[in-house]
């Protein structure tokens, strides 16, 4: 076994078959975990990034935080129910991007694609952010490594998810479900503790007046608590069967989760009158945190919920692990994508698609310095396209085949709701850095389109003219022969099977050894000429190719053989010690037509 294969059975694991990709999928226990990690993590933030909008009117203005954080669960419940049906009509997974690509117009599937790729790779790098900056809150000395976490925890996410889809499922599943029951403990406990009159905030001196654009921008950056809902639809083929049933209530089971523990952290955060921090503040802490220390204080609770929370965010990034490689499958396959994307890896995962998405979420990191707040503004615009782009497309979708008018109801409500949402995101987070998201689905939609328009190209000139009958070309092999040795006589027996029209080239590098080839080729060879090639500025490639040229020249219409022996050593390592010839050439003689170029190898064993 190559040492290359060694490694990677050692680091991935052995290959699973295909007949075994059945005993991949998850039941709903694992597949919860994986696919809503993400969205249950918006509690470690969200409430935050709605409480960091109104204080900008001052810290009386945190109380109206409730009735936003109410309209964003409303915004859930729409969004959930109009999902379910998704999940039906789409069971072998796509979401959005099907639904748009096949019901609306391919350039409309392209938009909602490059929505969720920015989306996918905004989760990883917010998630981590959050994560780390959630560990920093219990250990501040941390801070200056926030940047070299966040990388490692992409690193160690990536990796873990090319070991495949169940090995992840089982992994994650423990961190997502400890967060949960601690959140849950937190407000349960909470409530009954801090019952009664609620606690006056610190003052905080208002920067500007409560108006209905404040409110606004605030439900905009609530709305983050979304992000990720639309996993369970994109993943349907990854449950047990009957895997659109198990996809539906796992998605129901998510909606109960995330009202319960939002709302709960939302509230308690109020009525304990806490005020949320800036990063660069002395001892910041996140509200959650703020919020258990006021409940449990600093001890082991405290921690425990700071290294939860801290998990959960790093494995809703996993979501995205789990989902941004399929939706590049489906791109790919219809021609929006590089192909290599489509192809499954030895772990029935696309390898592919993980390695870009760790790319390029961890330059995000790097860029942004692990800056939540930086980041935030650009979340959710991707995601608000693609929802109101899928929902439209059900209507289309629901309407066309004629299904029961009060799913095209639901679908039509969700669509209007989260359009409308785009449109207060977009123009509330639009100068904060949204207009990169935009300038993103630009670029990505039209450099889709100029792949789908090669991979048309490409086939169109393959495609056989039906008049056209195969026959036998008349060729001409060209054996290259740097001294005379056991590779160079059986490359010349390989040759003059299959053509008669054989010519062997030696380029003088060095004067000295010209007569002993010569020598050596009369005696070994004799019956075959031996043209010698003078080359005065020492260079292998270029009497070669002037050579190949002139024949071309002689003979444009025949087929050209350039073949190239090659000495095998027996260990891998030996082979650092040997000249490679046979790549300058290739690459020299790769865009001639009518030259084919050939290795033929001699094992030293």
């Amino acid at each position: 076994m190559p040492v290359l294969t060694t490694i990677k059975r050692i680091l991935l694991g052995a290959p699973i078959a295909t007949r075994h990709a059945h005993h991949q999928r998850l039941p709903k226990f694992f597949a919860l975990p994986l696919f809503a990690s993400d969205n249950i993590s918006s509690v470690a933030y969200a409430s935050e990034e709605i409480l960091l909008m109104l204080i900008l009117a001052g810290s009386v203005s945190l109380q109206y935080g409730i009735w936003v954080a109410l309209a964003v669960v409303l915004l859930v419940v729409i969004v959930i129910t109009s999902y379910t049906r998704t999940i039906y009509a789409y069971p072998d997974g796509g979401g959005d991007y099907r639904v748009a690509n096949e019901n609306l117009a391919p350039l409309f599937g392209r938009v909602v694609g490059a929505a969720l790729m920015v989306d996918y790779t905004l989760t990883v790098a917010v998630s981590v952010s959050s994560g780390v900056l959630a560990i920093v809150s219990a250990w501040p000395s941390l801070h200056p490594y926030m940047v070299h976490m966040g990388v490692a925890a992409v690193l160690l996410l990536a990796y873990v998810n090319l070991r495949g889809l169940r090995e992840s499922g089982a992994v994650f599943s423990f961190p997502t479900y400890s967060f949960v029951v601690l959140v849950v403990l937190l407000v349960g406990f909470g409530m009954v503790k801090s019952w009664g009159a609620p606690r006056e905030p610190e003052f905080h001196e208002a920067q500007q007046a409560l108006t209905l654009f404040l409110v606004l921008r605030a439900f905009a950056a609530g709305c983050a608590a979304l992000t990720g809902i639309e996993a369970v639809a994109n993943g349907v083929p990854a449950f047990k069967d009957p895997a659109p049933r198990n996809a539906s209530q796992t998605l129901i089971i998510l909606a109960c989760i995330l009202v319960v523990i939002f709302m709960g952290v939302t509230w308690l955060a109020i009525h304990l009158g806490i005020t949320p921090m800036h990063t660069g503040e002395p001892g910041y802490r996140t509200v959650i945190a703020q919020v258990a220390v006021a409940i449990f204080g600093d001890g082991f609770l405290f921690l425990a919920i700071q290294v939860a929370t801290m998990a959960i965010l790093i494995l809703a990034a996993n979501t995205a692990f789990a989902d941004f490689p399929r939706l590049c499958s489906f791109m790919a396959i219809d021609g929006n994508l590089p192909r290599q994307l489509a192809v499954l890896g030895d772990k029935l995962v696309y390898q592919n698609g993980i390695i870009l998405l760790a790319l390029a979420s961890g330059s995000l990191i790097v860029l942004f310095h692990g800056d939540v707040h930086s980041l935030i503004p650009l979340y959710a615009l991707g995601v608000f396209t693609a929802f109101t782009l899928g929902q439209a497309g059900m209507v289309r979708y629901q309407l066309k085949n004629k299904l029961p008018k009060w799913g095209a109801a639901v679908s039509f409500i969700g669509m209007c709701t989260t359009g409308l949402v785009w449109f207060i995101v977009l123009i509330t987070k639009f100068t904060n850095g949204a207009y990169l998201v935009v300038i993103a689905l630009t670029t990505l939609v039209t450099i889709f389109v100029l792949i789908r328009r090669h991979y048309d190209y490409l086939a169109r000139s393959l495609n056989p003219d039906p008049t056209y009958h195969p026959k036998a070309a008349d060729s001409a092999v060209i054996v290259l022969v740097p001294r005379v040795h056991k590779g160079i006589l059986q490359a010349l027996e390989y040759v003059k099977a299959f053509s008669q029209d054989v010519r062997a080239l030696h380029v003088v590098i060095n004067p000295d050894n010209v007569d002993a080839v010569k020598r050596e080729w009369d005696e070994y060879v004799g019956d075959l000429p031996l043209v010698i090639l003078e080359s005065p500025y020492r260079s292998l490639v270029e009497p070669i190719i002037e050579y190949i040229d002139a024949a071309i020249e002689e003979r444009p219409d025949r087929m050209l053989t350039v073949v190239v022996p090659q000495a095998v050593p027996k260990y891998w390592w030996q082979s650092i010690l040997h000249n490679n010839s046979a790549e300058p050439i290739r690459r020299a003689l790769a865009a001639r037509r009518n030259v084919v170029i050939t290795n033929v190898r001699y094992f030293l064993d």
